[in-house]
C-alpha cells in the first residue's frame, strides 16, 4: 500500500496543539515543545496494551495499541496513541521494523524505523561521552581515583552485534590503562531508561548524575557528577528530552518517544510522552513491551507506582496463531486451524489475565485476526474468556484500519464507564527487602517455586542493600519466550526455579536489574537477518515497514 501523507500540523491540531508548539521535521514529524503546554495535567484514561508470551507468529501488541486508538478516534475520541521508537538492532535482525502493521501502523514508516529524529543517536552519543570521559579520567589519574577493575560502565550502540560484549579496552602505547569493557545495546542503555522516566529536564540532570559508573581505589561507588560528565549529555540530549508527533495510517495522533526494551529495562514510552497525551487527548493509548510478565509487570512496579500514570484498564492482545504455538502445533503449521492447539494454549492467556488483575485494574483481551482463524477457535477464546468475567473483542486493524478497531475501542470505552479512574496496586513496597521483592515478582507473576541466587548474585546483592539501594524497585532481565528464564518452555509451565545470574545497578534510572538465566544485553543477529532484505530503489526505502 502507498503511505498517505499527513500534516503534522493538521495531526496537531486534532489534540489542540499549535502550530508554536511544535518543532517540524520535515512535513509529517516534529518534536513537541512539551514547555509551551504548560504544567502537565494528566487528566485523560490511560489504556495499558500488553500481551501474552510472544512467539514467532506474532501477537501485534504495536497494531492492536494504533488500532485501538484508530477505532477510538471513529467513534468520536480525542484519542492518541504512546509509543516506544524503533531500535535498528531488530530493526535489521529478527523482528523487523516497529511501527506497525498494514493499515494498523504509524507513518512515515521508514523515516520512524531509522534515524528518527535523532533521538537514539543522542541516547549513543551520550552514553559514549561518558565513556570517554571516563577512559580519559583514568589515562590521566585523575580523582576521585578510579579502579580500573571495577568499572562498570560500558558503551553503548543501536545494533545487533553480538562480538562486542566483551572487550579489553587500552591496549597499545599511552592508550591505558588496560581494563575490561564491552558494549550493550542502546535500548539497554541505563541513559535511555533514564531518559523514558525523567519527568522534566530537572530530574534528567539528578538521575544523569547518580549514575554509577564503577568505585574509586578506596571501594566507594563513582557517579558521573563525580568526574564532571552531566553538563555536556544535557547539550547532547537536548533535543533528545522532546517527545515526537506523527500520525497513523488512518491520521490518529501518535507521540513517540524513548525505546527501552522490555526484557531488560521496563519497555515502555517515556513519562514525558505519557503525560503529554494524558494533557492532551482524552484517551491515551500505550503499549508496555513483550508478554504482560516483562512489560506489563514493569509498567506498574516501575513506571505507574500508583501514580498519575496508573492505566485506567489493561488490554491483553493475543493471536490464535500464538496459542496455537503455545498449545505444541510446530511453526510451519501455525497458520492451519487447530482448535485442540489453541485450547491447550488458553492456559498462558489466561495466566497473563490472572497477572494483570494482581493489580487492581479492568482488563480487556483482545484477539488479533488472521487470514486463517476459524470460528470454533474464535469461538473456544471467547468462550474461556467470559467465563473470567472480562471483555473481549476481535480487532483486524492492519486490514481494516479504524473500522476493525472499533469494536475494541466500544469495549475499552464500556470497561471504563464501568470502572472509575483509581491508583494501581503494585506487587510490593520500597520498604521490602531486595530479594523478597525478586521472589514475590517469581512467584506471582512466573509461577516459580523459588529464586536461586549465583555466588556472584548473591554478593551483588549484599553489597546493593549495604550500599543503601534496597528501597529501589527491581527491573527483571529475562527471556520474553517463556514464563521461566529457559526460552524453550512456552505455555504455562510452573513449579520451576529462577535463576539470579547478576545484579545490575542503575542508580540514574531509580532500580536495580536483576539478570536471569542467559538474558544478555546486546543481542546477536540471526543467521539471515532482515538486513538483507533491506535496500535503497530509486530513492525509497524498501523491505523496513
Amino acid at each position: 500500500m502507498i503511505d498517505p501523507t499527513h500534516d503534522v500540523t493538521e495531526i496537531g491540531a486534532k489534540l489542540g496543539l499549535p502550530a508554536t508548539a511544535l518543532r517540524p521535521y520535515g512535513r509529517d514529524k516534529a518534536k513537541i515543545e512539551v514547555a509551551a503546554l504548560g504544567p502537565l495535567q494528566a487528566t485523560g484514561a490511560l489504556i495499558l496494551v500488553s500481551g501474552i508470551t510472544p512467539t514467532a507468529a506474532g501477537e501485534g501488541k504495536t497494531t492492536t495499541a494504533i488500532g485501538l486508538a484508530d477505532g477510538l478516534t471513529k467513534l468520536g475520541k480525542r484519542a492518541a496513541v504512546v509509543l516506544r521508537e524503533p531500535s535498528l538492532g531488530p530493526v535489521f535482525g529478527l523482528k523487523g521494523g516497529g511501527t506497525g502493521f498494514g493499515w494498523s501502523r504509524m507513518i512515515p514508516t521508514a523515516d520512524i524505523n531509522l534515524h528518527f529524529n535523532g533521538d537514539f543517536h543522542a541516547i549513543s552519543s551520550a552514553h559514549n561521552l561518558l565513556s570517554a570521559l571516563i577512559d580519559n579520567h583514568l589515562h590521566h589519574g585523575l580523582t576521585p581515583t578510579l579502579d580500573p577493575e571495577k568499572i562498570t560502565w560500558k558503551r553503548t550502540m543501536d545494533m545487533n552485534d553480538r562480538a562486542l560484549r566483551q572487550l579489553e579496552l587500552g591496549r597499545g602505547k599511552g592508550n591505558g590503562p588496560i581494563h575490561a569493557g564491552g558494549f550493550d545495546i542502546t535500548a539497554a542503555s541505563e541513559i535511555m531508561a533514564i531518559l523514558a522516566l525523567a519527568t522534566d529536564a530537572e530530574d534528567l540532570r539528578a538521575r544523569l548524575g547518580r549514575i554509577v559508573i564503577g568505585r574509586g581505589t578506596d571501594g566507594a561507588a563513582v557517579t558521573a557528577s563525580q568526574i564532571g560528565a552531566v553538563g555536556a549529555m544535557m547539550a547532547l540530549l537536548r533535543d533528545a528530552m522532546l517527545p515526537n508527533l506523527v500520525a497513523t495510517v488512518c491520521g490518529t495522533p501518535t507521540i513517540v518517544h524513548c525505546g527501552p526494551f522490555a526484557n531488560i529495562a521496563h519497555g515502555t514510552a517515556s513519562v514525558i510522552a505519557m503525560r503529554t497525551g494524558l494533557h492532551l487527548a482524552e484517551v491515551a493509548v500505550v503499549e508496555a513491551g513483550f508478554g504482560f510478565d516483562l512489560g506489563g509487570e514493569k509498567f506498574f512496579d516501575l513506571v505507574a507506582r500508583g501514580g498519575d500514570l496508573s492505566p485506567a484498564a489493561v488490554v491483553i492482545i493475543a493471536s490464535l496463531r500464538a496459542l496455537r504455538l503455545h498449545g505444541g502445533v510446530k511453526p510451519d503449521q501455525v497458520s492451519q486451524p487447530d482448535l485442540a492447539a489453541v485450547q491447550a494454549g488458553l492456559p498462558n492467556l489466561l495466566r497473563h489475565l490472572e497477572n494483570a488483575r494482581h493489580f487492581g485494574r479492568p482488563v480487556v483481551i483482545a484477539l488479533n485476526a488472521f487470514t486463517g482463524d476459524s470460528d470454533e477457535e474464535t469461538a473456544a477464546v471467547r468462550a474461556a474468556v467470559e467465563a473470567a468475567d472480562v471483555g473481549f473483542a476481535v480487532i483486524d486493524a492492519p486490514n481494516r484500519g479504524a473500522e476493525g478497531g472499533v469494536a475494541l475501542a466500544q469495549v475499552v470505552l464500556d470497561t471504563l464507564a464501568r470502572h472509575g479512574k483509581a491508583p494501581a496496586r503494585t506487587l510490593y513496597t520500597g520498604a521490602e527487602p531486595l530479594r523478597a521483592k525478586i521472589e514475590r515478582i517469581a512467584t506471582a507473576i512466573y509461577r516459580a517455586t523459588s529464586v536461586v541466587l549465583t555466588d556472584e548474585a548473591a554478593a551483588q546483592l549484599a553489597e546493593l542493600e549495604a550500599a543503601g539501594h534496597g528501597h529501589l524497585p527491581v527491573c527483571m532481565a529475562k527471556t520474553p519466550a517463556s514464563f521461566t528464564d529457559d526460552p524453550s518452555r512456552p505455555g504455562a509451565p510452573d513449579g520451576h526455579t529462577l535463576t539470579v545470574r547478576r545484579f545490575e545497578l542503575a542508580a540514574g534510572a531509580g532500580f536495580v536489574v536483576a539478570l536471569c538465566g542467559a538474558i544478555v544485553r546486546m543481542p546477536g543477529l540471526p543467521k539471515e537477518p532482515r538486513a538483507l532484505a533491506i535496500d535503497l530503489v530509486d530513492g525509497q526505502i524498501v523491505g523496513v515497514g
